[in-house]
């Protein structure tokens, strides 16, 4: 049984819940989002709370119950207010701006590094803190995971870009003799 499948969801106000076919929309007041759910589980939508239960009681159907209630809830969230995340751009020369609907990035290569950033999402860089924010939870975390794998904190100096709160583990360098 999945704790948190059996829980009520909630829909705040200004928070719209609809379905087509096997397709569920959220919309709300900084956006819509729609997500495709297999039809092992039965989502049912009554006045501003949220039901799931499983047709059939095999181990499949048991593990998607709580990863589409999670799901509705990160979409009922993200329509509500934004998540966001940020990166610290860690290093002397490394350097990040936007410029339209691209990030560019001086990372030491010998070329400049672009990254498109994707429709529903915003990125702003000032200084060395990148900030991304959208509705979609699962955007923003692997768009923001992409950023980080193109630079990672090395271990020696810190130099890379790091989440906020990531604390980076400092190795000790050589010892003369």
């Amino acid at each position: 049984m999945s704790r948190i499948g059996k829980q009520e969801i909630n829909i705040p106000a200004g928070v719209k819940v609809a379905q087509s076919g096997n397709t569920w929309t959220v919309t709300g007041p900084k956006g819509s989002i729609s997500k495709i759910f297999r039809d092992d589980i039965v989502i049912t939508v009554a006045d501003k709370t949220i039901n799931l239960n499983i047709k059939r009681n095999d181990k499949f159907s048991q593990s998607l119950w709580g990863t589409y209630a999670s799901h509705l809830k990160n979409m009922i969230k993200g329509v509500e207010t934004p998540y966001q995340k940020k990166l610290i751009l860690e290093g002397i020369g490394f350097k990040s701006e936007v410029k339209g609907k691209e990030l560019h990035f001086a990372l030491g290569f010998s070329h400049p590094v672009i990254v498109k950033i994707p429709d529903t999402i915003t990125a702003t860089a000032e200084k060395n803190i990148i900030t991304i924010s959208g509705i979609d939870k699962e955007l923003v975390g692997s768009f923001t995971a992409a950023i980080r794998a193109l630079k990672k904190p090395e271990p020696y100096k810190g130099k890379g870009i790091r989440y906020e709160d990531e604390v980076i583990r400092r190795k000790q360098g050589k010892k003369t003799v």
